[in-house]
């Protein structure tokens, strides 16, 4: 059998490093990664979709006040969400991380805090991708499922955070701050959002679970028949 074909959205800029710790991820549990990003051409199908992390998503999206000082990447945010309105309806899983995260919700209908620094005051800037924070994980949810822990450590690298949730998400994970950290889809077989970066996390068992899941997943859609990423 094949191996399930998992699309990772990125910018047209990611660097080959951060590229290489998403193909890892995928490849080291049966996947096969395929970059996803404005300026390369969708795939007749795909098995999974990752929706990367990276730029702030434009503010008016989610009903927000534009920022000056933030870098958005309109293209990237148009491709992302043309890629979950067909995703969606199939059934297929899908896996947000950090802004993929925020976007799903988006999406959804729900609205993101658009600085996490500004409205909670005296918390700690912890941008790094080593695990710093711990996060708890809400008993018998999805992701408490995947993960196989009840808290773990994960890494952080932004500065927004869901805030309302959209329809049918529910919050699944805070960190001891209590921001939102894990959301996922009451009404999906497999919709999950992490605000963290599993793929930076190659040592850590819950992480790769995590991906793992998505894979296996994927690999389960397979047996039903294929269809076309093109709009119909």
């Amino acid at each position: 059998m094949r191996r399930p074909l998992i699309g990772i959205t990125t910018s047209d800029y990611k660097s080959r490093i951060a590229w290489w710790f998403d193909w890892f991820a995928v490849w080291r549990h049966g996947g096969e990664a395929l970059r996803l990003s404005p300026s390369r051409p969708l795939p007749e199908w795909l098995d999974g979709l990752i929706i990367g992390g990276g730029d702030d998503i434009q503010a008016h999206l989610y009903g927000g006040e534009m920022q000056l000082d933030v870098r958005v990447d309109p293209q990237r945010d148009e491709l992302e969400l043309e890629l979950i309105e067909r995703f969606i309806p199939q059934d297929k899983p899908v896996l947000g991380i950090c802004r993929g995260a925020q976007l799903l919700n988006v999406f959804l209908g729900g609205t993101l805090d658009p600085d996490i620094y500004t409205t909670h005051e005296g918390l700690k800037r912890r941008r790094t991708v080593l695990p710093r924070k711990t996060v708890d994980i809400v008993a018998d949810s999805h992701l408490h499922r995947l993960l196989k822990v009840s808290w773990c450590r994960i890494n952080s690298l932004h500065h927004q955070a869901v805030q309302e949730t959209g329809d049918g998400i529910e919050i699944v994970a805070r960190d001891r701050e209590g921001l939102v950290q894990g959301i996922e889809s009451s009404r999906h077989d497999f919709l999950i959002g992490v605000q963290w970066h599993p793929e930076w996390l190659i040592f850590n068992r819950p992480q790769q679970r995590l991906i793992r899941g998505l894979i296996k997943a994927a690999r389960r859609g397979m047996a039903a028949p294929e269809r076309s990423m093109k709009a119909e």
